[in-house]
């Protein structure tokens, strides 16, 4: 068997196996199966917070072992995005997951997930299309090769992700579908802080005084969800979200929407499980959020 990296270091007396090649990866969840083990995959980005715990500990409780990969995965920023400041910091998220329980952590380089010569692309289309599709073209082509060789490397039965990032889901979930990757896709609800801002790594970009403005998203959207499951159009109500989301100081508003919660297909009045979307800048934070709407 290839030998794993040495542990990484950790508060306390836990450490975390590290796996950085797919060969040491195989070969841990293949002993992990000879031993009659489920095994459960979190990808991550790293710059990890209570979301990310969560989906570790959510893991837990569905397989008997959990793989948590680490990786700032470079296709899915545009060259003005912020791929090099993205906040990176292993050894205290090797220290979390151990924590929250992880079995072992993937952490592997870029030249080990896109070796040299590496020609192959997936276009996803239907729940892609539009919301950050139209603001990040290159995204979610980028997430649908990654997480497809993540899924690939680890073979897990199941894998978690945050609905913080909702259309990213629905775009896993149909391309693991379109491709009969036998994986089970298992979408957990957004973690927040006390004043309701969903919990996300790039919260770390915001001022104090941004920090103080930026629950109002989330507010905006509770508002307008309740007037939606209430009966009104969505375009009034909408137009009323983003009123509210400007007067609270954010930048730009790329999208407030509502999509069908399972297609993501526009609509304009909610008669059957819905989703109502948004992304808004505040300073140098692109924030997004949603939240369930429910048909009266």
């Amino acid at each position: 068997m290839p030998t794993l990296a040495p542990a990484a270091r950790t508060e306390g007396n836990a450490q975390l196996p590290v796996a950085r090649t797919v060969a040491d990866l195989r070969a841990r969840v293949a002993a992990w199966r000879r031993e009659g083990q489920t095994v459960a995959l979190v990808p991550t980005m790293g710059a990890l917070h209570e979301g990310h715990l969560t989906l570790v500990r959510q893991a837990k409780e569905r397989a008997g072992r959990v793989v948590a990969s680490l990786f700032v995965n470079p296709t899915q920023f545009a060259p003005h995005e912020d791929f090099d400041r993205y906040p990176r910091d292993e050894a205290g998220d090797a220290a979390k997951l151990a924590s929250a329980g992880c079995d072992l952590l993937y952490a592997p380089s870029v030249g080990e997930m896109y070796p040299e010569g590496f020609a192959t692309s997936i276009a996803v289309g239907g729940p892609s299309e539009g919301l950050c599709g139209a603001f990040r073209p290159h995204m979610f082509g980028g997430v649908a090769v990654v997480v497809t060789k993540l899924f690939l490397q680890a073979l897990p039965d199941v894998a978690l992700f945050g609905e913080k990032d909702y259309q990213q889901l629905m775009v896993i979930r149909r391309f693991t579908r379109d491709l009969d990757i036998p994986v089970q896709v298992v979408g957990v609800p957004t973690v927040r802080e006390p004043d309701g801002l969903a919990l996300s790594s790039r919260n770390a970009y915001l001022t104090a005084d941004e920090r103080a403005r930026a629950p109002e998203l989330n507010r905006a959207l509770a508002e307008a969800a309740a007037a939606l499951t209430a009966g009104a159009e969505a375009a009034e109500v909408i137009e009323r979200a983003q009123a509210r989301i400007a007067a609270a100081g954010f930048g730009n508003i790329d999208y407030v929407e509502l999509r069908d919660a399972e297609s993501l297909e526009p609509v304009a009045r909610v008669e059957r499980p819905a989703r109502l979307l948004a992304a808004a800048w505040l300073g140098k934070a692109r924030l997004i959020d949603n939240l369930p709407v429910a048909a009266g």
